[in-house]
């Protein structure tokens, strides 16, 4: 989460209510104004503290209208109410609280016959927060796995990762705080991710692992995951460097299986030790829950499972955060009780259906050049064309933002630092009708974006808050 400072000014701000905020009498229940960074001196009507946090919230963004978070913005009503009903069931107290225990249990169990595990039943994952903390967990195990490999070198050598440079920034914060050296697969010309080959030469005696992104935040893309563990193989053919792959499924790993079920990329490929993927985006689930799974025991090394005795029972835990709450893994088995397979699939291609209609409509108006097209994960990017030189695509996202959206503009990073995108993310809930309202509100700031003299955007990287 986000380090947050104090306040930068000295004085001592307060928040000012509304006289008809007091629940009878507009005068005598009036309280004082409280202060913004320090606790009030007295406590206040319970429906006068709900309204001034409602208000302040007012300016935040629509959440369905967010075009930039690939996070779940809209369930069903019933969804909702199991959630309340589960939001003070800590997920930890698996003794206390077995049928949350259960349906967790079963969530794995379904994920790891949906990702073809050779044996589902002896597949082992956890929840988690969401897939920050699963790639942790999963880059934890294949550090643990090569230490114990590599026992008579390590901790002498220093253990690296391989991945490309357009990872989500929770895997340079594994290579940070886990000590790894981070190898990154540059981009180059119009390949936005990982190259395989390039990935495979990196490799050495250290390597951990390399990571393969089944759908890359940068631009919807997904990666060759199969083409990957083919280069690998080779490489242990010439060397006999058995590298394991982790395969970031954050969105795509809830999208291929149904919607690209001949793709190849999953527990099918014998390299793969591990898969994650984020409940909470693609799984259709409000934030926060992710999963991690391992194709067996083997690739979880014991040592790292904690069996804690807590209040009364045995519990065997991976986690890197404890207590949180049980809602989202309920929800995370009513969605899939709801849907199944089917459902799933009807969900995700609507999606897709949405995504590339809508990139089609904007590469039709002439000013914009694709990058992709929505066809992998329902996402898709795109740049100004060569010939525009009046304004630029922070141009076009802060023109957006006057209408309610938001989408984020962004520069690429290393060997295409050049190349300045705007990313729309088509999510359950963002219906064809809303991509229509979108792309006409998009044409109908064209005419006087032409008509500026130059970009207004002196400083990119300030220009938005999106990195990933």
């Amino acid at each position: 989460m986000p380090l947050n400072e104090g306040p930068r000014q000295t004085g001592d701000r307060r928040l000012s209510v509304n006289p008809f905020y007091g629940p009878a009498n507009p005068v005598g229940d009036m309280a004082e104004a409280p202060p913004t960074h320090r606790l009030p001196e007295q406590p206040m009507a319970p429906v006068t503290a709900h309204q001034l946090v409602r208000d302040e919230l007012m300016l935040d963004g629509n959440a369905r209208l967010n075009l930039a978070t690939f996070v779940t913005t809209w369930m069903e009503p019933e969804a909702g109410v199991l959630m309340a009903e589960c939001r003070d069931k800590n997920m930890i107290d698996k003794d206390e609280y077995p049928r949350t225990a259960e349906l967790e249990r079963r969530c794995v169990a379904m994920l790891a016959d949906l990702w073809h595990a050779p044996d589902p039943s002896a597949a082992v994952g956890c929840s988690t927060t969401g897939s920050s903390e699963a790639c942790m967990l999963a880059g934890m195990a294949l550090k643990r796995r090569w230490a114990r490999r590599n026992a008579d070198r390590y901790p002498g050598a220093r253990p690296n990762l391989v991945m490309g440079v357009n990872v989500q920034v929770c895997w340079e914060k594994f290579c940070n705080f886990w000590e790894v050296e981070a190898r990154l697969v540059p981009m180059e010309g119009e390949r936005f991710h990982l190259d395989p080959q390039a990935a495979a030469e990196l490799c050495d005696e250290n390597t951990i692992g390399v990571v393969g992104i089944l759908g890359s935040t940068f631009d919807g893309s997904y990666e060759p995951v199969a083409e990957l563990c083919a280069a690998l193989d080779a490489l242990q053919e010439r060397t006999g460097l058995d590298i394991p792959v982790h395969v970031d499924g954050a969105s795509g790993a809830m999208v291929a299986p149904f919607l690209d079920e001949d793709l190849v990329w999953d527990f099918r490929l014998p390299r793969v030790a591990s898969i994650n993927t984020s409940g909470h985006k693609y799984g259709l689930v409000y934030p926060g829950v992710g999963w991690a799974l391992w194709r067996d025991a083997e690739a979880l090394p014991e040592e790292l499972v904690f069996r804690v005795n807590y209040l009364g029972g045995e519990m065997p835990t991976f986690a890197l955060n404890f207590s949180r709450p049980g809602a989202q893994v309920v929800a995370q088995y009513y969605t899939f009780l709801r849907l199944g397979r089917d459902g799933y699939r009807a969900v995700q291609q609507a999606a897709r259906d949405v995504a590339t209609g809508m990139a089609a409509r904007i590469e039709a108006l002439g000013d914009f050049r694709l990058l992709t097209r929505g066809d992998e994960l329902p996402v898709f990017a795109f740049t100004t064309a060569p010939d525009v030189t009046s304004y630029d695509v922070f141009d076009v996202s802060r023109r957006l933002r006057e209408s309610g959206w938001l989408v984020p503009a962004y520069t690429f990073p290393a060997n295409r630092e050049d190349l300045s995108v705007l990313r729309v993310v088509c999510r359950n809930g963002f219906s064809a009708d809303l991509a229509e309202l979108l792309t006409q509100d998009l044409e109908h700031l064209l005419p006087e974006l032409r008509r500026q003299q130059r970009p207004f955007t002196r400083d990119k990287s300030a220009a938005t808050s999106f990195h990933h």
